[in-house]
């Protein structure tokens, strides 16, 4: 029910925030803003700050450079035990690697995304290895990643603007995109007797046009989180947000503003 309303509110609601250029003054402790590339706004955008499971952007890009999509694997008993948002895997149950990635990019559940971790890494240790690794290599320089989850640590940080040439990264492979713009998904062990059905936590699918992803989070320390894309024609926007207030109106005020932004005046 509450999906609905919001469905409904964000359809019908006029919104103004284009004509108020101080209007995102406040929707977060920092936030980015891009239309095809170019940048329209940004506030502390290099803030260190925690980046919930926005994290698994970076463990969802890893996999899918290191592993081909019909790779099995086989969930641990660490990864069964994962903390925070899961959808109950058991230990020694066998998946496909793109369905424990549609569980992690549409569920955000930590523990599909632990069992990722594990295969691609061999252990969480040297799996943090890569994604510091990568981030690096990706000229992250405000990021550091002490978990493949998102969960909240002392050295697990990052900021807006890095999170943009993260989410750029993730634009280059359509698989994941694929993903991160499903509404809603299910997946089934290889033998057919464990099945899963979940919804995309990430509320502007299905109800933003135009919105593909790409990964909402929340953790008491790193407050609502997000990294949007949406495109109209050849307008390309992207949004990133860290420790946001109203999150999905917010978000919407802020794409509704690019995209306008882009319009010839008459």
């Amino acid at each position: 029910m509450v999906k609905f309303l919001f469905g409904v509110l964000l359809f019908c609601q006029a919104f103004s925030a284009a004509a108020h250029p101080d209007a995102f003054s406040k929707v977060a402790s920092a936030y980015l803003v891009e239309r095809n590339g170019a940048l329209l706004r940004e506030k502390q955008s290099h803030q260190r700050l925690p980046p919930a499971s926005l994290t698994k952007l970076m463990t969802a890009l890893l996999v899918a450079e290191h592993k081909q999509p019909d790779a099995l694997v086989t969930v641990s008993r660490a990864a069964a035990h994962e903390t925070g948002t899961r959808i109950g895997l058991k230990a020694g149950e066998l998946f496909r690697s793109d369905d424990l990635l549609a569980a992690a990019l549409i569920a955000s559940a930590n523990d599909a995304c632990h069992a990722l971790a594990d295969f691609v890494g061999g252990d969480q240790i040297r799996f943090e290895q890569l994604m510091n690794r990568r981030a690096k290599e990706l000229g992250m320089h405000d990021t550091h990643f002490a978990n493949a989850c998102g969960h909240d640590a002392p050295d697990h940080f990052s900021s807006a603007f890095d999170l943009s040439l993260l989410a750029h990264e993730v634009l280059k492979h359509p698989a994941l995109l694929k993903f991160t713009s499903q509404i809603d998904a299910r997946i089934s062990t290889q033998d057919g007797t464990h099945s899963f059905h979940f919804e995309n936590k990430n509320e502007l699918i299905g109800r933003y046009p135009g919105a593909f992803g790409l990964k909402s989070g929340f953790t008491p320390n790193a407050g609502k989180c997000l990294v949007a894309f949406a495109k109209r024609g050849e307008q390309r926007v992207l949004l990133v947000m860290l420790h946001g207030k109203n999150r999905w109106w917010d978000a919407v005020d802020m794409l509704d503003a690019a995209f306008a932004h882009a319009q010839p005046e008459n």
